[in-house]
């Protein structure tokens, strides 16, 4: 099929309607920043399942598990605005990942989701949080914070 574009010609930019995004506390150490990420986008993918793109295959056939069709942009802020964005998140009904201080110390899923079932929502001690949505949404969810050093 000609599309009419020469085959070395870059591709259109590919723009999304929507926004992966990872909020960090800023105080936490680099190995956590790391941890908290990965525990976080783990969430949105099982239950947002538009996402995530298509399994990979390289060039002998080998094939390897999908991945999100989209960037991760990775901010951080204080614990007071990582307060504010969870209560704008809940506000906004975004699908939402929560990593809490007290998972530092757990080991395994089910231990993990008592030590969150065990406090309030306005007494998380929040460190990450991952959203998604619409941009301009999540874009309000995150104001205060920056992007990720």
């Amino acid at each position: 099929m000609n599309t009419g574009q020469r085959p070395d010609a870059p591709a259109e930019p590919i723009r999304f309607d929507t926004k992966i995004a990872v909020l960090l506390r800023a105080d936490l150490e680099p190995w956590q920043r790391l941890n908290v990420t990965a525990f976080l986008v783990s969430g949105l993918g099982g239950r947002v399942p538009e996402v995530t793109g298509d399994p990979y295959e390289d060039a002998d056939g080998v094939s390897y598990l999908p991945m999100f069709r989209q960037p991760v942009l990775v901010f951080e802020g204080s614990k007071e605005t990582l307060r504010a964005a969870h209560a704008r998140t809940l506000a906004r009904a975004l699908p939402c990942a929560v990593f809490t201080a007290d998972l530092f110390t757990t080991g395994n899923d089910r231990d993990n989701r008592a030590a969150v079932r065990a406090v309030r929502t306005a007494d998380l001690d929040l460190v990450g949080l991952a959203v998604y949505g619409p941009r301009n949404g999540v874009d309000k969810v995150l104001k205060g914070a920056r992007m990720h050093p």
